[in-house]
């Protein structure tokens, strides 16, 4: 047996130290090979809580000007660049996503550290026309943005750099102190970017960051009521558990989905199928947005499943460090497991596997499948996996009343030429966002995220409005003496 000892040791930062933890120690294991890679220091109640506390104090003893929280974001996201090769390798270990993933978190991690900058430079109140009101004469007043004081980070496996980036950086830029706990599963890339923000310049006592499960450091983390904010990615049972736990304080819930294409009869078909193949299978599938449910014309049906069927037969799956691979294996075993049950399970109710379909290790193969059933597992819950499900519609409110019909609403594209029916299907899809002639999955960093139903609740993502919802809008009057 391979001694654990010489492993790379990933160890709790509470009040400007790296320190052991003091709970449990955990090891991680590389996603395709199964071999162990890291080892995790966890932390206790008694450790969180001095965490928390260390934070707090210095939240109101620390206050950055807001060029200096400009200059040291902005020098964090030069340092991204500069250390892209290590932040890139921490990924590929850690989530065992392929070479073109890694590399987009990378830079996408570098663009928005740069955008948290450039928006605490220009953060903002506004003048209020009291003048306008009777008998004011003479008066003036104005809004400006303070911190909250601590802003609980809470991120997940499937982006554990940009998304940590996406709460740890806007509640810097606000003027906020931070606690994070990334997941357990994917420990080296915070710790490597925690690492880079520190060298950037912010100040030690202004970051903790502890390691453990959701139900114990994550519950202990919610309960404690010096916390003013919660930003958090996950499943929604866990986002509602939060939300019930927080009570009145601030929430920035980003959750679960079944993410929708469709492309009409008069798509670009050849792009809408290229884009859609991306959208289904990036992270091996571990989006939340994600084409999971992929709404065809009858006419074309027939057309775009050759051209996503035609794309995967010369792919090569498993394996991250090949170059070559398309897919790579997904977080966990019994993740894989899950997935390979699904579409088993489709198929015994009907389904039709058009490619894929098999699994290896953890690595479960790009899968189409079309027929279906509409209550079979797979097409009711979310997959987060590498299978898309081919849904022929004839008319276009048909293929929106379905793509409605879940408990979540994050994000829905679709694809067609025709002004009315992208108008029609911006109207009436129930979600965060509907991108025109992009998928499901279509992201820019600078944009507003956000789901409605069970998806999403409280604050957005992107750095603009993030920012803003992680500071407290306050009023200022002036009189004349």
């Amino acid at each position: 047996m391979t001694s654990t000892t010489a492993l790379p040791l990933v160890r709790p930062f509470v009040n400007g130290e790296w320190v052991d933890g003091t709970g449990e120690e955990t090891v991680v294991r590389d996603k395709f090979s199964d071999a162990p890679v890291t080892r995790v220091m966890c932390s206790d109640r008694d450790q969180v809580r001095a965490a928390v506390g260390g934070v707090a104090a210095a939240a109101q003893r620390i206050r950055l000007s807001q060029y200096e929280r400009y200059r040291i974001l902005s020098a964090a996201a030069a340092l991204v660049e500069r250390r892209r090769e290590e932040l890139a390798e921490a990924v590929r270990v850690d989530t065992g996503f392929v070479a073109a993933d890694v590399t987009r978190e990378v830079e996408r991690t570098q663009e928005t550290l740069q955008l948290c900058a450039e928006e605490a430079r220009r953060l903002a109140g506004e003048v209020v026309p009291l003048e306008g009101a009777a008998g004011q004469r003479g008066r003036f007043a104005y809004t400006r943005f303070d911190p909250l004081g601590v802003v609980c980070a809470i991120t997940p496996f499937n982006s554990p750099l940009n998304t940590v980036a996406h709460k740890v950086g806007p509640a810097l830029a606000a003027g906020n102190a931070v606690i994070l706990k990334p997941a357990m599963q994917t420990p080296r890339s915070a710790d490597a970017l925690i690492r880079l923000l520190l060298d950037a310049g912010v100040p030690p006592q202004l970051v903790s960051v502890v390691y453990g499960g959701g139900s114990t450091v994550g519950q202990w983390l919610t309960e404690d009521q010096r916390i003013a904010y919660y930003a958090f990615t996950g499943s929604t049972r866990v986002g509602e558990a939060l939300y019930r736990a927080v009570g009145m304080r601030r929430t920035q819930l980003e959750m679960g989905s079944l993410a929708s294409t469709i492309i009409c009869a008069d798509a670009d078909l050849e792009r809408a199928s290229r884009l859609a193949l991306t959208g289904a299978f990036r992270k091996s599938g571990q989006v939340c947005t994600s084409v999971q449910r992929l709404y065809v014309h009858r006419d074309v049906v027939g057309e775009v499943t050759e051209r996503l069927t035609a794309a995967l037969r010369n792919t090569t799956c498993g394996d991250p460090a090949d170059p070559a691979s398309f897919v790579g294996p997904l977080i966990s075993p019994a993740d894989a497991e899950r997935v390979k049950a699904w579409i088993d399970e489709a198929v015994d109710r009907g389904a039709a596997v058009v490619s894929g379909g098999g699994k290896r290790g953890n690595v479960v193969e790009p899968t189409v499948l079309t027929r279906v059933s509409p209550d079979s597992t797979i097409m009711q819950n979310e997959v987060f996996g590498p299978v898309v499900l081919i849904r022929e519609f004839t008319e276009l409110a048909e293929a929106i009343n379905d793509a409605n019909a879940t408990p979540y609403g994050l994000a829905a594209g679709i694809f067609t030429r025709d002004i009315g029916s992208a108008m029609e299907a911006a109207e009436k899809l129930q979600m965060g966002a509907v991108h025109i002639n992009e998928t499901s999955s279509s992201r820019v960093d600078l944009m507003p995220f956000t789901g409605v139903k069970r998806s999403g609740f409280g604050g957005a993502e992107g750095p603009r409005y993030a920012i803003r919802d992680m500071s407290q809008e306050r009023l200022i009057t002036v009189s004349r003496p």
